[in-house]
């Protein structure tokens, strides 16, 4: 098969590697400047998508484009894509508007009967800030819109938002006309997600469950980060699924989207609270599901694109470390860091461990492995057992392997998880 794949930093580096191993032809087009690097001499980069159609349309429905990301209004070009005849997986302008428009996807959580917490949207800061003083409360502050990541949201904890005030007026800035951002009541409980893939007209293979941990440092400290590790399982998960993503296949399938698809919430005593959609494989999202798929990537693709077969899930957890150099989690344009940092291997790695490590901004500069791209996402370490406990061992013995100068990341992933959160969402009767 062939595949292209779309974005502006290569968020799928590991997962081409993984088509190139399988015998698959991959080209990848990296739109932004800085992450050049990214992937380099480890997967054939091409400077214009648009003139690599023919070669993906010559193999007929054995090419596929991938899209990485929701930005620059890709979701539209993905549904023109579909009706010139491409197989394209990645999301759709429906998916788009569900993950950077927040109002609107609470909107529609609400109409599907899930229970939401109260959001409300503004576009300027006097507005916000006469609202707190007439409802002072703890409320989770978060931008519409791509120019915003996961380090600008912030999680109030004072109960006369003052500190959310703060945190607006600091990012006054880079409001500008058209932006606009959501004060969300603060709901207390357990963060976790649930996700699955989507063909077009309904989901495929088993939904995972996944414990994102988000802050930078242990214990839940510092900025919020895309994510510095995850726990996830496949098992278990049909119950949850059909109280929260399930209610929504008519309307992606309306919406034309085709790709996996994620929904956040904060489970508690009251029930399930979601948060808010990622419409995209995200990095490292992929890379925590990869070790629990038993059907190879091309194959499920495949399947997404209408070819006959089955998408079998292993079963266990996996545990995910994401290693970080910096910048991150900011990135080069605010903070300037070098790149071309060595990537070695303390001893030799097993097939079984370099199977287990998904690569992230690195790249091969005179045959050496070393750190690359715009962000510090460095590498992802992986671990699977039948146990949490077991298979955050894997992965940090493994993350322990890898010497990167500065390399950061962190010890504690899943630790929460096997001594309250787990527990507590199994007694609200949530599992299978």
């Amino acid at each position: 098969m062939r595949f292209l794949g779309i974005g502006d930093s290569c968020d799928l580096g590991a997962l081409y590697m993984r088509l190139l191993a399988d015998g698959h032809e991959v080209r990848v087009y990296v739109g932004e400047p800085l992450a050049q690097g990214t992937m380099a001499g480890l997967v054939e980069h091409t400077s214009d998508w648009q003139s690599e159609l023919g070669w993906i349309r010559s193999v007929g429905n054995d090419g596929v484009i991938l899209f990485e990301n929701v930005a620059k209004s890709r979701g539209q070009l993905q549904d023109q894509l579909r009706k010139d005849g491409f197989n394209v997986i990645g999301g759709s302008a429906y998916g788009d508007r569900l993950e950077n428009d927040r109002a609107f996807a609470q909107h529609i959580l609400a109409d599907i009967g899930l229970k939401t917490a109260k959001v409300f949207e503004f576009s300027d800061l006097a507005r916000a800030d006469a609202f707190l003083a007439r409802r002072p409360g703890r409320y989770v502050l978060k931008f519409n819109g791509p120019s915003f990541g996961a380090k600008d949201n912030y999680v109030g904890r004072l109960s006369s938002g003052l500190d959310v005030m703060a945190v607006l007026q600091a990012k006054a800035s880079r409001l500008h006309d058209g932006s606009s951002f959501i004060l969300m009541e603060h709901v207390e409980g357990v963060e976790m997600g649930v996700g699955s893939y989507f063909d077009g007209k309904e989901f495929v293979g088993n939904a995972c469950l996944d414990w994102e941990h988000k802050r930078f440092f242990p214990g839940n400290l510092g900025e919020l980060t895309g994510e510095m590790g995850t726990i996830a399982t496949f098992d278990r998960s049909q119950r949850f699924f059909e109280q929260t993503l399930k209610p929504m296949a008519p309307l992606l399938s309306a919406g034309g989207y085709c790709g996996y698809i994620n929904l956040n919430t904060i489970v508690n005593s009251s029930g399930i609270w979601p948060l808010e959609f990622t419409c995209r494989f995200g990095y490292p999202g992929f890379a925590v599901l990869g070790p629990l798929q038993e059907t190879k990537w091309a194959d499920l693709f495949a399947v997404m694109n209408g070819h006959p077969g089955q998408v079998r899930m292993r079963p266990g957890f996996c545990a995910a470390i994401v290693l970080t150099t910096p910048p991150f989690p900011y990135d080069r344009k605010a903070v300037e860091e070098p790149v071309g940092l060595p990537v070695i291997f303390d001893g030799e790695l097993t097939p079984d461990e370099h199977n287990h490590l998904y690569y992230g901004e690195v790249g091969l500069s005179k045959g050496r492995l070393v750190t690359s791209g715009q962000y510090g996402w460095t590498m992802v370490a992986t671990g699977t057992a039948k146990s949490i406990e077991d298979a955050r061992i894997k992965a940090g013995a493994l993350a322990d392997k890898v010497v990167v100068p500065n390399v950061r990341y962190r010890r504690d992933i899943g630790s929460n998880l096997i001594e309250r959160d787990f527990r507590l969402v199994e007694d609200l009767y949530l599992f299978d």
